[in-house]
């Protein structure tokens, strides 16, 4: 990994999102881009202050999707982060796979409304449609750069960007490319996403305490807190990048992918597909569980999935999962949907640089759930120093998608 962007509820870049995650701030707070009287939650983490003009002039903000402006805003980060030249590199070598897992959904909220209460005079936006599909943050990234090389989206909901750094990887394995701009970004706090969420009962409610709303691990945790923004991820092929010089953060080492095949949106209660995957990814890796020292968990703070997870855990760790840390980045930044691997492998590569491990916050004494085993250490509350040799981040996805991501510290030859 050579350069990342990032923005999120936390920070518009990633100095100040990661500083945020470690001082354990959360970025919760009443919604302010439309009004949710008609909901149940009337929370969610937004993108604060941030303003797509500073990079593109208005008449070029117009035509995308506020997922799209995350999109271009990170990889401008992280192109700057990285140090390329494309000039002296060859573009036709330089590829984006780029996730979503709602695209859109601004755009579909607002056009779909203004014609449901047009007089039924059948005017869409030119660029609805263009706007509205996932595949084009990814084509936007590709089309400020140049980038001539394997470009597409993947969609895997809440496992979206996960897949997307699983598959860029690949492009790189299989010789497709030397350099791939991966992750993905999302942008659903909306009166359909709210809506929809609500309806399904699986957010908080919390009103009364917006900003603790997000707990995981916690036996008062009553669903996740919708998030925005997202991270871009420059993955180069090792030579290339030790060739150039470049800074590197962290290597990618491995990936496992599988599915619980057991429902439309709860996890195998046993953690089965979660431990499964999680041992496809060391495999991958060409690690034992002994190697790794944290997992940046999924940790969505829902009555079912943290409990599923911690059984993964120590399903694949026994005993030894006492020593590991780990903890939940989303009871800070809540959950971003499509874009949520991406900012929780930002997190665990800087974890691996800094040997600083970001906290689960939220978390009170007697609050512990009887299901869940409080002898694993959940980093509750405050950042802790270690050194970290490896470490794995957890996506999972409604429909049963599974994505695990090993990443290893890197150590200057």
């Amino acid at each position: 990994m050579t350069g990342i962007g990032a923005v999120s509820p936390l920070g518009n870049d990633v100095k100040t999102t990661w500083q945020s995650m470690i001082e354990g701030k959360s970025g919760a707070a009443l919604v302010e881009s439309f009004d949710t009287t008609l909901f149940k939650t009337h929370f969610a983490c937004e993108v604060k202050n941030f303003n797509i003009e500073n990079l593109l002039d208005r008449k070029e903000a117009r035509k995308l999707d506020r997922y799209s402006h995350f999109a271009v805003w990170t990889a401008h980060e992280a192109m700057e982060d990285s140090g390329l030249d494309l000039e002296k590199e060859n573009r036709k070598r330089i590829g984006v796979v780029f996730a979503s897992g709602m695209g859109g959904m601004t755009t579909l909220d607002t056009d779909i409304a203004e014609f449901a209460t047009g007089n039924g005079v059948p005017h869409y936006n030119p660029f609805y449609i263009p706007k509205a599909i996932l595949n084009m943050a990814a084509g936007h990234i590709s089309l400020r750069y140049g980038l001539q090389g394997p470009n597409f989206a993947v969609a895997s909901a809440c496992s979206s960007s996960g897949h997307a750094i699983a598959v860029a990887c690949d492009q790189i394995r299989l010789g497709r490319a030397e350099i791939m701009f991966t992750g993905g970004s999302e942008a659903s706090i909306s009166t359909s996403g709210i809506g929809g969420f609500n309806a399904l009962h699986a957010i908080s409610t919390r009103n009364d305490s917006v900003q603790t709303a997000s707990r995981p691990f916690s036996k008062s945790r009553d669903g996740f807190v919708m998030g925005e923004g997202g991270a871009c991820l420059i993955l180069e092929e090792y030579n290339h990048a030790i060739a150039r010089g470049a800074k590197i953060y962290a290597e990618l080492v491995g990936y496992g992918l599988n599915a619980d095949a057991y429902h439309m949106t709860a996890p195998d209660p046993e953690g089965r597909g979660a431990a499964d995957v999680m041992q496809l990814a060391m495999e991958d890796a060409g690690i034992t569980p002994a190697d790794v020292d944290y997992i940046n968990t999924h940790g969505t703070s829902t009555p079912l999935g943290d409990i599923a997870e911690v059984k993964a855990i120590q399903r694949v760790w026994g005993e030894d999962a006492y020593r590991l840390n780990i903890s939940s980045t989303k009871s800070m930044t809540g959950h971003l949907l499509g874009g949520t691997a991406a900012i929780e492998a930002m997190a665990t590569i800087l974890a691996l640089h800094d040997g600083i491990v970001p906290p689960t916050i939220n978390h009170e004494e007697g609050d512990e759930d009887e299901q869940i085993d409080y002898r694993l250490n959940f980093t509750f509350n405050q950042a802790q120093k270690r050194e970290l040799r490896y470490a794995l981040t957890n996506t999972f996805g409604f429909g049963g998608h599974n994505v695990c991501l090993a990443f290893k510290k890197y150590i200057e030859q």
